[in-house]
């Protein structure tokens, strides 16, 4: 009967953030701000490297990927959340909801593991800083970026195939997007398989990129507090304080949601930390690289030079 149900369920019902009319509204005009914000900011970063040739070097290329990964995270599920608001009726259907799971799950993977790549790459700037240019090569470079990516998307295939082929019984989701957790509770069979996957997901995706972090900074760290001079001590955690407070926002509130037993946390505790990937995260990464870096700032002054110039000559 179960499998009966799930091959004849054509859509799922939304529940969203909230049923009150008053609040939709409000909330759509907030999340369209932020969403405005996070596409242009990353699409800035994106420009940025891509223009001056003086970022053309490994940090700002993970960077640019990881800007790119938050454009296609946010537009994943925000510009559907944002309809929803002022929809009466929130459906999305059947295959569309599998494509989303799909797309956020390898997003949010890749991310992680870009963030540990570019601990790594921070790393080898610090500690070993002669041989920099010699390890980081372009070859590496594209290899780490183009692993991340397949190991975002591989989780995302087995996870997303796994839950899919479980027997729904209902079709109404708790969430204002197809998210992992909240299809899972739609199970009428007992889905402690679907829990052990989780777990080792979770252990792989977030535990692993998180530990080469800890890895990396301990000896970054270490190499810090060599230098003698305060000044050469505040460069060299300036070069690493962008990434580390991104690191720190990601993993921390990832580890406390899905590194917990499966049904542990609310459904309501379930949308926050959605919302806070989807769209806090992105939004705030060009700020905290742009903000805290000065040679981003650098760039775009010069970017907006040029454009400048290149009005006044027309």
């Amino acid at each position: 009967m179960g499998r009966e149900n799930q091959t004849w369920m054509s859509e799922f019902i939304l529940l969203g953030l909230s049923s009150d009319w008053g609040t939709q509204v409000s909330l759509f005009v907030l999340f369209l701000a932020m969403y405005v914000m996070t596409v242009v900011g990353n699409f800035l970063i994106i420009l940025l490297i891509t223009l001056d040739s003086r970022l053309h070097i490994p940090m700002y290329f993970f960077l640019s990927v990881l800007s790119f990964v938050d454009i296609c995270y946010t537009n994943s599920t925000v510009p559907q959340m944002l309809v929803h608001f002022l929809s009466a009726w929130k459906s999305i259907p059947f295959h569309s909801c599998v494509f989303q799971l799909y797309i956020s799950l390898a997003m949010g993977s890749t991310e992680f593991f870009l963030l540990g790549a570019m601990a790594y790459d921070r790393y080898v700037a610090l500690c070993h800083p002669l041989h920099y240019t010699v390890i980081m090569h372009g070859g590496l470079c594209l290899g780490l970026a183009g692993g991340c990516v397949m190991a975002g998307f591989t989780n995302s295939v087995m996870q997303t195939v796994i839950i899919f082929q479980l027997p729904l019984c209902r079709n109404v989701i708790n969430h204002f997007a197809c998210e992992m957790l909240a299809v899972l509770r739609l199970a009428c069979v007992d889905i402690s398989f679907n829990k052990v996957m989780v777990a080792i997901s979770g252990f792989l995706v977030i535990m692993l990129p998180c530990c080469m972090v800890l890895f990396s900074y301990s000896h970054i760290v270490a190499a810090i507090l060599r230098i003698r001079s305060v000044q050469g001590r505040s460069k060299a955690f300036g070069t690493c304080a962008s990434h580390l407070t991104v690191v720190s926002l990601c993993f921390g509130t990832a580890i406390f949601t899905y590194m917990r037993p499966v049904g542990a946390s609310s459904a309501d505790q379930e949308k926050m930390v959605a919302l806070f990937y989807a769209i806090v995260t992105p939004m705030l990464n060009p700020l905290i690289y742009s903000l805290r870096n000065k040679d981003v700032m650098s760039a775009f002054q010069r970017v907006l030079e040029k454009f400048v110039e290149t009005k006044r000559k027309i």
